[in-house]
């Protein structure tokens, strides 16, 4: 009997405090209890089950001859499509969840959707060194992969479940892009299927204008059905060093000068405050100090954002060698730091050591079940967006990030941009060095409106020439979306391949509009 009065007065105690803080709060802040009991057992599954199918596929070598079966079935789609009346645009039948971008497609709702189910490495050329694969196929398989025969791509962005068709229409980025470049800058062909459901590959040699317009036209231009991309020698270790810096004058400085350096197989930055951050430089190595050795994928490790920050609270420079691939998604396992806002005690040794080996959940998995309200909750009050700017700007930028939003830690991650004729080079027609400087988590500035204070972060981009990450949420307007893109070569492709009437515009693809 007193066991009932005691739950009861829990439970009547419980319901009062959802009445005060609300049910919104309470759903997003205490979200956790959720994500730790049924997402992250089912995201073990998940990952489980695509690292045995593509390991299977790969050694039973069956991967080329089920690729030319699914071409030939998109094919058919577009031709049924086209049968029919093309009566509606065009695009891929992947669930809109399924996506890494935080952004909620509606269009999938009312256009064509076309089925591809294309997730497997096809083929490791090491004498041509490149690799090919089909769109769906994801970082996480990739790095397992090559690293297991000594190899890796030149640039491979960070979070496990990032696809290469996802990184080809849109972009990507890691901390050896300074040296090669964004993802686009390192893939040699394409194969699409177009909107006459023809088949093509394109390179720098063969049907170039479609090579170089692909990149950032979030599948407007034809269906994605393979990639090819350079692969370069793996060496074991990362030989890293960290380095806390002072000032912000002082920080920019830094990191322009190791920027740089090509002797810096890698550089990163993570900035804690207007004035403090830590640029950490590294090469690849097989050989490695057995006192210096991090292996910072284990489960129970600190989150890696939180690893650095020990240097800079510390005020020590310092060196480690971390094992290859687990430097190269040293943020998955903490989302960058999104983790923190879902399960506030992840980084808690206790939690690390008992289930830290299911973390992350799933991004897809968390975007299936955040609900409405969490979808609006979020996009009024948290920022996720990737703002790429030259290198010469990188001190106004950081100023402009913490006044309109005040969000760290910030990620700056230097890259090339080359010349080009696609919808992202420099304006000056040089090559050129620029940063993307990251920011996800809560605004901390009580001014904080996400349509308004994103604008004006859009606004300061375009003024320096600077670009916006597609994935994240897109205020601009169509004529500002097109002063900060080039679209003379794009919009010309759309019109000779037949275009308009079977994919959406991109601006209306990834623009607010689009989705509501």
């Amino acid at each position: 009997m007193d066991s009932l009065v005691y739950l009861s007065g829990a439970l009547l105690l419980f319901l009062l405090w959802i009445r005060v803080k609300g049910v919104d709060y309470v759903i997003v802040h205490q979200r956790w209890i959720f994500v730790c009991l049924f997402l992250l057992p089912l995201s073990v599954v998940f990952d489980v089950y695509y690292y045995v199918r593509a390991w299977i596929i790969f050694k039973m070598c069956s991967a080329p001859r089920l690729h030319e079966q699914r071409v030939r079935d998109i094919q058919r789609q577009v031709q049924e499509w086209r049968k029919d009346g093309s009566k509606t645009h065009m695009c891929t039948g992947r669930p809109g969840w399924l996506t890494v971008s935080l952004r909620v497609g509606k269009y999938k709702k009312t256009n064509k959707n076309i089925m591809i189910n294309m997730m497997d490495i096809l083929e490791v050329d090491t004498e041509k060194q490149v690799v090919r694969v089909e769109p769906l196929a994801n970082m996480g398989q990739v790095t397992a992969l090559l690293n297991s025969i000594g190899w890796t791509l030149p640039v491979l962005p960070e979070l496990d479940d990032l696809t290469v068709g996802g990184l080809v229409m849109g972009t990507g980025i890691e901390s050896s892009s300074h040296i090669y470049g964004l993802f686009q800058h390192i893939c040699v062909a394409f194969e699409l299927v177009l909107a006459d459901g023809s088949l093509v590959r394109c390179t720098e040699e063969e049907n170039s204008d479609l090579f170089h317009a692909v990149p950032w036209s979030c599948g407007t231009l034809g269906f994605l059905v393979a990639a090819e991309i350079k692969i370069v020698p793996a060496k074991s270790w990362v030989k890293l060093r960290y380095e806390p810096v002072r000032g912000l004058g002082n920080i920019c400085k830094r990191f322009a000068e190791e920027s740089g350096n090509k002797q810096n197989t890698f550089v990163e930055g993570l900035q804690y405050s207007l004035d403090s951050a830590v640029i950490m430089t590294g090469t690849m190595t097989d050989e490695a100090e057995p006192d210096k050795i991090n292996r910072i994928g284990l489960h129970f490790k600190p989150w890696f954002f939180k690893h650095v920050e020990s240097f800079l609270k510390g005020d020590d420079t310092g060196v480690e060698y971390i094992p290859l691939r687990q430097y190269y998604h040293r943020h998955t396992r903490s989302i960058f730091w999104e983790l923190q806002d879902i399960i506030p005690f992840g980084n808690n040794p206790v939690f690390r050591w008992l289930f830290g080996w299911m973390v992350p959940p799933k991004i897809s998995l968390l975007k299936l079940t955040q609900g409405e309200t969490i979808r609006r909750l979020y996009e009024q009050h948290h920022v996720v967006q990737d703002m790429l700017v030259p290198m010469k700007n990188l001190q106004a930028a950081i100023t402009r990030f913490h006044e309109d939003i005040h969000v760290y830690p910030l990620w700056l991650c230097p890259f090339l941009l080359p010349p080009g004729r696609g919808m992202v080079h420099p304006k000056s027609g040089e090559e050129e060095l620029y940063v993307d400087i990251g920011a996800y988590g809560e605004p901390k500035v009580k001014h904080f409106e996400a349509k308004a204070s994103t604008r004006q972060l859009e606004k300061f981009v375009r003024d320096v020439h600077g670009f916006q990450m597609l994935y994240a949420d897109v205020y601009m307007d169509r004529e500002e979306f097109w002063e900060m893109f080039d679209g003379r070569l794009y919009h010309r492709l759309r019109d000779e391949l037949g275009c308009k009437d079977a994919f959406p515009e991109v601006y209306d693809k990834i623009c607010k509009s689009a989705r509501h």
